[in-house]
């Protein structure tokens, strides 16, 4: 049988929607285990392989995760309402260096705000993921990237603030391609980690002064290491130059 891709396409992100609006309606928070995958396709009346689709669109923004042996669980971006696109192109270095330029605009206020507040939730947060860090560095683990971005997003929450935890979400989940790639640029995954370690020393000891500054050295350090060498490593074009950028300042 013949079956039109646009339909296909436009059902698949329609039951993609009604399932989104399932587990929001029904209270379930990131790490709850939804039903099978044949039990969901029965409760919407479409088939299993059309309900696997939608599934897997989902598990592509990290709304839902598939555990294998396990089941079907709900994701940790179930409630963003701003999500990475999962087909843009690959970042060229001036996309690096704006989007460092503009984490070093709004992040050294957040680690102030951080080390004054030391918000409970965030600490305990920003505590587990040094640690999960710190073996991954170790191991050389693929996943590190992922666990940077989440040391950032722990001491946003760390703030207190959960605008900032918003606006920090947008840019750092929004741009995760682009993170992993300034992770892969910079290359010194050892030297990250103990700048990381400074950072949150800092914040534990509510140093905000400190911690505006370890966050200052760190964003500028990695930013000159992509200027240095993203030009060889990520696409055709040279890394542009910005004298705003070269301050490095929130001013």
């Amino acid at each position: 049988m013949f079956v039109d891709e646009g339909f296909r396409t436009t059902l698949s992100s329609d039951l993609a929607r009604a399932i989104v609006r399932m587990v929001n309606q029904s209270g379930q928070k990131p790490g709850d285990p939804l039903d099978s995958l044949k039990a969901l396709a029965a409760r919407f009346d479409v088939a299993v392989p059309t309900m696997r689709e939608a599934l897997r669109r989902l598990e592509g923004l990290g709304v839902v995760e598939f555990r294998h042996g396990s089941g079907i669980y709900v994701g940790t971006n179930v409630g963003r309402r701003v999500l990475a696109n999962p087909v843009s192109p690959v970042p060229d270095p001036a996309q690096l260096l704006e989007l460092l330029q503009a984490r070093l605009h709004i992040e050294l206020g957040i680690a102030e705000l951080a080390a004054t507040a030391q918000a409970q939730v965030g600490l305990i947060w920003l505590e587990e993921t040094l640690a999960t860090a710190e073996v991954q560095v170790s191991r050389d683990d693929g996943e590190l990237w992922r666990t940077n971005l989440n040391i950032h997003r722990a001491i946003a929450a760390t703030s207190g603030n959960s605008i900032l935890v918003e606006v920090l979400d947008s840019i750092l989940l929004v741009h995760g391609d682009e993170q992993r790639e300034i992770l892969r640029i910079h290359g010194d995954a050892v030297e990250d980690f103990q700048e990381h370690r400074r950072l949150v020393s800092a914040i534990r000891t509510g140093d905000g002064e400190a911690a505006r500054r370890i966050s200052r050295a760190h964003l500028e350090h990695v930013r000159r290491a992509v200027r240095a060498r993203g030009a060889d490593t990520v696409g055709d074009h040279p890394a542009r130059t910005d004298d705003a950028a070269d301050r490095g300042g929130t001013r």
